[in-house]
């Protein structure tokens, strides 16, 4: 499935993890290499920009951590990202430059891209989100099955096993998730979308599309 890969996604010059993309075709594929990546990044990353803190814990000297946040790593937070109030980083998370990781937001084996913004009571696990994409408050991804089975992506009469039991989202640059909206494992959601809502999505979304809900997807104009 074409909209899925990775280059129909993302534009990877606006990660710091753009060389993570290089050798793979679709964004799940590199969701076990995140953790090892940060610490090999990590450890070359330029001490007069980013101070180690902590295990495996590398903070730009821009960004603004509210105290009340709880960090683990492997953990990378790039320039001028804020990680607010009682955010909740459980680890294997890249929160790129300008991005916001908001108040009781969750986040596990993640990328965000810059410009990210997961502001308000998110949970965000084993997802990627592409640059300036923005979830809703309360919005979630829903990263496992409720019969525990491995995840499969299907889009367009097409099935792509991850081989996978834990995957979450994957939303392309700018898209913007409504709040309270669910993204079921395994989602894709492609460039420049927009879900209403308190919508419940599985699947692909086309790129420029607008979801109402799974019968009611139209082309944004």
């Amino acid at each position: 499935m074409k909209e899925c890969r990775i280059e129909n996604l993302f534009d990877t010059t606006k990660t710091i993890a753009a060389c993570l993309f290089e050798k793979a075709s679709y964004p799940w594929e590199i969701l076990d290499k995140i953790s090892d990546y940060i610490i090999e990044l990590g450890n070359s990353l330029d001490p007069d920009k980013y101070e180690k803190k902590g295990e495996n814990i590398w903070i730009a000297k821009s960004a603004k951590v509210f105290d009340s946040a709880y960090l683990n790593g492997p953990l990378i937070i790039d320039e001028d990202a804020q990680i607010r109030q009682c955010a909740f980083i459980r680890g294997s998370a890249i929160v790129g430059k300008n991005a916001v990781v908001g108040n009781s937001t969750e986040l596990k084996n993640v990328i965000l891209f810059d410009n990210v913004q997961v502001p308000h009571y998110n949970y965000v696990g084993d997802s990627i989100l592409g640059y300036k994409a923005h979830m809703g408050a309360g919005s979630i991804t829903s990263n496992v099955k409720s019969d525990k089975a491995l995840v499969v992506v299907k889009g367009n009469d097409q099935k792509i096993e991850t081989g996978r039991k834990k995957v979450g989202a994957f939303l392309g640059d700018l898209v913007e998730v409504g709040c309270n909206s669910v993204l079921n494992p395994g989602t894709v959601v492609g460039r420049g979308s927009n879900i209403y809502p308190l919508s419940s999505v599985r699947g692909v979304v086309a790129a420029g599309s607008i979801y109402k809900n799974s019968d009611n997807i139209i082309e944004r104009r």
